[in-house]
């Protein structure tokens, strides 16, 4: 087993009054050549948007992006004509493909919007964009549910590439246990939203990732409630 894991407290990271940003892997002015992604894994990004304000119209090819609001929601529009909202509870896909433009503002004048933005290289180029939003199942204690795959038939939104995603809730003191999908050819990116787990003698707490490749499984023990999002993507691509 190999493991690498980066501590909340070295993210890069922007404060734009506006928004707060922190950056799990190398992202605008961030740059770490040591951190520039986990296999698949380009962008992990955990921002803080505040009431009204957000990004605008801007492009995107050849990516897979994956959004989770963790907090308030998210007013999407794009160039493919959707335009909606997506709450926390939910997670929001584009496959960029071709070309997209789109923006993402906090939907609330008086909330916070948090969310996780999470980029993934694609296994297919220049493909026809498209667009998906999913609610997925309130997440029960100690026990971990798919919301992405590569399978459009499989549970949760899918992406061009062999990629799973799953959302945990683990009450203090207890443990889940996670086999990889492809063991010999993917890594796991643990984030931690909130709490405090150990994996694998690594202690972790909010904010902290560690990747995990050449195993086949892993314990996840926690220390606190916590809330996890696991990242297996392919090594590589």
């Amino acid at each position: 087993m190999t493991t690498i894991y980066h501590p909340s407290a070295s993210r890069g990271g922007a404060d734009h009054v506006w928004l707060k940003a922190k950056h799990s892997f190398s992202f605008a002015g961030y740059y770490d050549p040591a951190r520039v992604h986990f296999g698949a894994l380009r962008v992990l990004n955990q921002d803080e948007v505040a009431p009204g304000m957000g990004f605008s119209m801007h492009p995107h090819d050849n990516m897979e992006i994956i959004t989770i609001p963790l907090e308030g929601q998210i007013t999407h529009k794009d160039s493919m004509g959707n335009h909606g909202t997506i709450t926390a509870g939910e997670i929001q896909v584009m496959s960029a493909g071709t070309g997209v433009r789109h923006s993402e503002m906090n939907g609330s004048q008086q909330d916070k919007l948090h969310l996780l933005q999470i980029w993934i290289f694609p296994d297919k180029e220049n493909v026809e964009p498209r667009y998906d939003q999913l609610k997925y199942p309130e997440l029960k204690e100690n026990e971990l549910v798919q919301i992405l795959s590569p399978d459009s038939s499989d549970q949760g939104v899918w992406i061009h590439q062999q990629a799973w995603f799953h959302l945990g809730k683990i009450s203090s003191g207890n443990a889940i246990q996670f086999q990889l999908k492809r063991p010999a050819l993917s890594g796991v990116y643990i984030f931690v939203i909130e709490g405090k787990i150990n994996v694998e003698g690594q202690d972790m707490q909010s904010g902290d990732g560690l990747g995990i490749s050449d195993a086949t499984d892993f314990e996840i023990h926690s220390q606190e409630d916590a809330k996890v999002l696991l990242m297996e993507v392919p090594m590589s691509f």
